[in-house]
């Protein structure tokens, strides 16, 4: 295909015909008349040869190849808008712009918090959004990462893109202070025969992966979307959980949980800030990434693991 031959404002026609279904709402929502936006949907058709929309009864529905081509030209349209809003400088102190970030629960209280208020002191107009991260990440990371400005996940669980070091945190476990089966310290034992509150994204778990490879399955009762609700999960029951120490101490307080470190050589958990190369050398990117690394080097890792039995709530 040669990029030179086509219309890209066919892309912006294809996305406000596949999300409207109406040739008339289609064409008032990217300001063209309705004729403009028939004779849009005509090239469009001739081009795929395909209808894209069909008629049932007294409305439109996507065709098979109408329903792929809807999340690719929306992905596409961003990315275009992201390319042609790149800037060879950039001032925080006067700029106005909005950045989203892809995180999870644990990166926005640990880390992202500190970010958004070092960003209210250094760049008023800039504006910080996050979203959580989504399940597919793993299958679907260029899509997101070339509509999105970062995504702030450890190592080990994607690759191939350019990554910001931020900040290294251990994995540690929650017990129930009132807990009669575990003593002052885990044991692998205690692993294998307790039941387990997760984190449901599994990829999200290298030590978990870790711990398949020591002969030790966790048995899985509770998993959830979030890790600042494990210790509500374990305080009170039998259950064990595995958490970083940054957001467990962050925590303390909230439930009667004792943080404990684990009965193995855990892999400790690098957090890195990871961006689509088409970001590279925008300047605005450049200054949220140096930004971002400047601010981790205050968050940091704890310097030692928690003492056996150190109590975090209650």
């Amino acid at each position: 295909m040669n990029l030179a031959s086509l219309d890209l404002n066919l892309v912006v026609a294809l996305r406000a015909l596949l999300e409207e279904r109406n040739v008339t709402r289609a064409g008032r929502r990217i300001g063209l008349s309705q004729p403009a936006m028939s004779a849009a949907l005509a090239r469009l058709r001739r081009h795929f040869d395909d209808d894209l929309l069909s008629r049932a009864g007294g409305h439109y529905e996507l065709t098979a190849l109408g329903q792929v081509l809807l999340d690719r030209t929306s992905t596409a349209c961003d990315l275009l808008e992201r390319l042609f809003t790149s800037q060879a400088d950039f001032d925080p102190a006067k700029e106005s712009r909005e950045f989203t970030l892809v995180a999870s629960d644990y990166a926005v209280a640990v880390f992202g918090a500190e970010l958004a208020r070092t960003l209210h002191e250094e760049a008023p107009g800039v504006r910080l959004r996050f979203t959580q991260t989504p399940p597919g990440i793993v299958e679907q990371t260029g899509t997101l990462l070339s509509t999105t400005d970062g995504l702030l996940m450890p190592h080990g669980i994607i690759s191939g893109f350019p990554a910001t070091e931020l900040y290294q945190d251990q994995w540690v476990f929650l017990v129930s202070e009132d807990n009669p089966e575990v003593g002052d310290h885990l044991t692998r034992v205690d692993l294998a025969r307790l039941p387990w509150v997760t984190y449901q994204r599994t990829y999200d778990s290298p030590p978990v992966r870790q711990l398949g490879m020591l002969g030790i399955e966790p048995r899985v009762e509770v998993s959830v979307d979030s890790f600042q609700v494990l210790p509500f999960l374990v305080a009170g029951t039998r259950r064990i959980a595995l958490v970083q120490e940054l957001l467990a101490r962050r925590l303390s307080g909230v439930a009667p949980v004792r943080l404990m470190k684990p009965p193995h050589e855990a892999v400790p958990l690098r957090e890195a800030m990871w961006w689509h190369p088409v970001h590279t050398h925008d300047a605005a990117h450049i200054w949220l990434r140096e930004t971002a690394a400047r601010v981790a080097a205050s968050v940091g890792g704890p310097d030692e693991g928690p003492s056996a039995g150190h109590p975090v709530g209650g």
